[in-house]
């Protein structure tokens, strides 16, 4: 049987969903792929969905039933081999749940991301202080202070997606809530807000807010992110948090939904450039 892991990284992911495709064009279901690898139906399931890695033998054995050449399955097992290594967030495996290391993996691989947030700056935009202190605050649960650090030092080593030379790009539509609710104190807000205004002077981040008096908007439900890579393999994905944990959407129909929303709402919120003068605003009040 294949080995489980803590979380698949988005190699693994296109991976799966490609040998499912490959099974379904030779006309094979799960049940008649399941027998020449002698498993059981759900290990060709769990294969495809990313849910364990998928071991080579397994991997060349399905390749030539599905009547692929040579080549073909010599690239397949080539980045199968590259997929299958860990990323660098797994040293954080201890504090990292395994349904936010797959965000974190989506996260690195993306070409657009576009967030809604209406609790907390985005973990890729927070200082250090600001982080630390929703941290301590209980908002992710209770945490000892060593977990704390390591759970900040996660956070910041995140940030380098954003200064890397082919950074995606970012487009957060944050709500005011976010400016009205003080993590940390004064000075931790006035730092934080001056972290915002440098990165939306960044060319490949757009940064809005959603003003209260701009009314009600449709994504008043919760906090999501849209992500959107370069890999014409993986289609467009939607990661939206709960208390204990998080969905991962990719059906199209669920994706466009939750693109028209964050396209009203960055239509409704206050430009990118009257974002600087709010948050300017904010820093002065503080």
């Amino acid at each position: 049987m294949s080995e489980p892991r803590s979380a698949p990284t988005v190699g693994q992911v296109v991976l799966g969903k490609r040998l499912q495709e490959l099974r379904e064009r030779a006309g094979l279901s799960r049940e008649q792929a399941a027998k020449v690898l002698r498993v059981a139906q759900a290990t060709i399931r769990r294969m495809e969905t990313a849910e364990v890695a998928l071991k080579i033998p397994y991997v060349q054995l399905l390749l030539k039933a599905y009547g692929i050449n040579e080549a073909e399955t010599d690239a397949f097992v080539e980045l199968t081999e590259e997929a299958n290594q860990p990323g660098w967030w797994q040293r954080f495996h201890g504090i990292l749940p395994d349904w936010f290391s797959m965000y974190v993996s989506l996260e690195g691989a993306a070409s657009l991301i576009r967030q809604y947030e209406p609790h907390f700056v985005p973990g890729v935009l927070q200082t250090e202080e600001y982080a630390r202190a929703i941290m301590m605050s209980g908002a992710v649960g209770e945490t000892s202070p060593e977990d704390i650090e390591r759970h900040v030092a996660l956070r910041m080593e995140r940030q380098s997606l954003l200064t890397r030379p082919d950074a995606p790009t970012l487009w957060v539509v944050m709500d005011e809530t976010v400016l009205r609710r003080h993590a940390g104190g004064r000075d931790v807000m006035r730092g934080q807000i001056d972290r915002l205004l440098r990165a939306a002077d960044l060319p490949h981040v757009t940064l809005q807010i959603a003003e209260f008096s701009s009314g009600h908007h449709p994504g008043t439900y919760g906090p999501f992110v849209l992500f959107r890579f370069a890999m014409p393999e993986l289609p467009d994905m939607v990661y939206s948090e709960y208390l204990t944990g998080a969905v991962y959407l990719d059906a199209r129909p669920e994706v466009a939904a939750h693109l028209e929303v964050m396209d009203r709402m960055a239509a409704q919120a206050a430009t990118a450039q009257r974002t600087k003068e709010i948050l300017k605003d904010f820093r002065k009040e503080l």
